[in-house]
């Protein structure tokens, strides 16, 4: 597992100490000497593996947990004391989502026509090969229903055991927050349009209970409610609690700021959105612990969003990448921005590798200093 470092290395002030393999490896939790990692979509259906760090030069596996369906993904993993939570999510797929509008897709053909749609028909409306169509069918006749998050018991890190599975809705869960009362789950839920903030008490892990849902104006379509916004551009990532202050990165729609000194009623005390003038989406935001020069400032970090094509990929050339944001958020109900970082082509030998993405993902969500 631990192999020496040879070839070309770009690093500065950096030294390895040992080197492990895991397939797809995902979000590391850290935790006294375990690290606790999950999984993107492998193979191997692992969905967490419990690494002993007490040597950092000889990282151990202990255990490793794996999936039992195939078609989801636990990438994320959060321990509060002996109660480790991981999410249970929808692989993705080439075909994206198109399953979901098959059947509107098809209704709308029929409108216009006068008649069923041809295979043809409905792969053009669709923007599919006909071939494809047999593959959204079994989608659109089963459709995805393991989406949640799930609690284990670590006190033995040997053999964790599962507590509970907590269902939720749609593709499922992509990231949370949790303490040792509360977990604060960005997934998806029935009647809504793209990911929202479900908070649960998890003091009984065995017995999960709804505390409240925060999302944005216009998520709510069983509510009535109609999106400004085209598709699920506007969507909850994840939101992280400071205080009585929940953080909520929104992807296209910025980030908001949720009071929950009432966790039953959490209630939206302001909110910036910089994009379209940023194009990538926003991944993260969170509050600087400290005032500075008597101002509180917020930093929010986009994530580079994969290029589908070539073309794609060169049209990007030049533009702004992914970078991270800072904001004056003394007031929250008029939060100012402040100043951007991004690294600039010019100043990676990666920045033009085919195939990659070249910009920001994420910082550490918890600050010490500055």
């Amino acid at each position: 597992m631990n192999a020496p470092q040879t070839g070309n290395v770009a690093s500065s002030n950096v030294r390895r100490l040992a080197h492990m393999e895991l397939t797809g490896a995902g979000q590391v939790c850290v935790q006294g000497n375990y690290a606790y990692i999950g999984h993107l979509t492998n193979s191997a259906h692992l969905g967490t593996s419990i690494v002993d760090i007490s040597d950092p030069r000889k990282p151990r596996v202990v255990s490793q947990i794996r999936l039992d369906d195939p078609n989801s993904h636990s990438h994320k993993a959060r321990v509060v004391g002996d109660l480790m939570i991981v999410n249970s999510e929808m692989n993705a797929s080439a075909l994206g989502r198109k399953s979901e509008v098959m059947a509107t897709a098809r209704r709308a053909l029929e409108e216009q026509l006068g008649r069923a749609p041809t295979p043809e028909e409905l792969a053009e409306k669709l923007s599919v090969s006909v071939s494809d169509l047999a593959v959204l069918e079994a989608s659109e006749r089963n459709p995805y229903e393991q989406g949640g998050f799930k609690l284990y018991d670590v006190s033995d890190k040997a053999t964790p055991k599962l507590i509970s599975f907590v269902k939720t809705g749609g593709r499922g869960v992509h990231r949370y927050d949790m303490d040792a009362n509360y977990a604060h789950i960005s997934t998806e839920m029935p009647g809504y349009l793209g990911a929202i903030l479900v908070i649960y008490d998890i003091r009984n892990p065995s017995k999960v209970q709804e505390v409240s849902r925060w999302w944005m104006p216009g998520q709510h379509i069983a509510g009535g409610e109609t999106p400004t916004w085209l598709g699920r551009q506007h969507r909850l990532h994840h939101a992280l609690r400071y205080g009585d202050e929940m953080w909520a990165s929104c992807w296209h729609g910025g980030f908001h700021i949720v009071d929950i000194s009432d966790l039953s009623k959490p209630k939206t005390k302001g909110g910036y959105n910089y994009h379209p003038l940023f194009p990538e989406p926003t991944h993260t935001a969170m509050p600087v612990p400290q005032l500075i020069n008597g101002k509180r400032i917020a930093l929010a970090i986009d994530e580079e969003d994969q290029a589908q094509s070539a073309n794609e990929e060169q049209m990007r050339r030049g533009r702004a990448h992914a970078c991270i944001l800072t904001f004056d958020v003394t007031d929250p109900a008029d939060i100012k921005p402040l100043a951007q970082f991004q690294v600039s082509e010019f100043d990676s030998p990666y920045a033009r590798t085919p195939g990659a993405r070249f910009g920001a993902h994420q910082f550490c969500e918890r600050m010490s200093g500055t």
